[in-house]
Formats: structure tokens, sequence, C-alpha cells
């Protein structure tokens, strides 16, 4: 079988949000930043992505002033993960400037240039775009990371679900993502029942699956 035909794609759908800049959003933004970066299985950029977002609204609060209406917006171009924060004013525009670790000022855009794998400015009419791509570790766009245990998954869900499409076991099906979780779910549904019927504690297991995979992440 061509495991190739069943692989599922990650869907992974802007989304922006608009808050009022001030230092007490920052530790909210990272927070929502890492729990989206988590759904679109990108858990590993979560420590990078709030760096940057961090000192890109930081550096909306010193150069433009705490409550500027302000928007986070985060995407994907191509196989990078970017980062954008509009803000109203397109004056103060953020420069790249020395400073030592010692500095209070002036190493908001050295902490994202050395974050990020690039940055910049975009201009527009009533606002400008503060902006930062990070490298994701994607071959696409709608792909996953390469993880050993995740490609064996991907190989288990995508023989249960074409047997269960296609009983004959002629042709390859392609799944769509819900048709792949609704796989995934009579997949642990079925060594649920599996390791009830052997005697084991399913709870216990599930506990011991999830910590595994937390460490893994």
């Amino acid at each position: 079988m061509d495991l190739n035909a069943c692989r599922s794609e990650v869907r992974r759908k802007a989304w922006e949000l608009p808050f009022l800049a001030e230092a007490r959003e920052l530790a909210a933004l990272r927070r929502i930043m890492a729990l989206h970066l988590r759904q679109w299985g990108l858990p590993h950029l979560a420590e990078a992505a709030s760096t940057c977002v961090t000192e890109l609204v930081a550096n909306v609060v010193r150069h433009v002033g705490a409550l500027t209406p302000t928007t986070l917006t985060v995407s994907m171009n191509g196989t990078f993960l970017r980062l954008e924060v509009q803000d109203p004013d397109t004056r103060a525009l953020p420069t790249l400037v020395s400073a030592h670790l010692e500095d209070e000022a002036g190493r908001g855009m050295a902490l994202v240039d050395a974050t990020a794998d690039r940055w910049g400015v975009v201009l527009r009419a009533d606002s400008k775009v503060t902006w930062c791509e990070l490298a994701t570790g994607l071959t696409a766009a709608d792909g996953h990371v390469p993880d050993p245990g995740v490609t064996r998954a991907e190989a288990l869900i995508g023989l249960y679900g074409s047997a269960r499409q296609n009983p004959s076991g002629r042709g390859h099906t392609r799944l769509s993502v819900a048709t792949a979780q609704e796989s995934a779910i009579d997949v642990i549904t079925d060594l649920l029942l599996w390791l009830r019927a052997h005697g084991f504690d399913p709870d216990e297991v599930l506990d011991r699956a999830q910590l595994r995979a937390d460490t893994d992440l």
C-alpha cells in the first residue's frame, strides 16, 4: 500500500488578535501563541515565537505608546511561520541598533533579529506592520515536522482509515483531515478495548502515553 496516499494535511488557518498594547498583555499573548502553535503541530517554535511577539509588542508600547490599538496576525508563508504586529504609527519605525546585555533599552529588535530568520516593516497609508518569520522545519506548508512517532502513527491511521473506507483493499484513498481524525479516534478506541480485554487499566496507559508525548514535545 502506498502510505503517501493516506497522509493527511494539517490545516493552519491564519488568525489575528486585536488588543491594546500594554505590558500586562504580554503574558496572555504568549499563552495564546503557545496554544495555537500546539494546535498547529509546531510547539517547538513556541519559545522563539513568544520572544519575537513580546519584543515587537514591547516596541509598540515603548515607541508608540501604551494602550495603542494593535493587532497580532499569525500565518504561514510557505514553510515559514509569519508573525505580524500592526500599529497605527507610520513614523516610529523599528530599527536595529547595537545594544549590550546590560542595556535596558535598544535590545528589542536585536533579539528579534537574533531569533527570527528574517524580519521587516511594511508601511501602509494609515499603519505599519512589523513582521518576522521563523523556519518551521516543514517540507510543505500543510505538512508536519518530521518525527518517527508521528510517521508511525500516520501510517497506522492511514491503514486503518483506508480499510474502513475501502474494505476490499483495492486502490488507494487519501484521507481528509476530518476522516484522519475520526480514524485516530477509532484506533484509540479499539486499543482501549484491547487493553481492557487483556486486564490492563486504560486510564493508567493513557496517563503514561500523555506523559511520554509531553516529554517528546
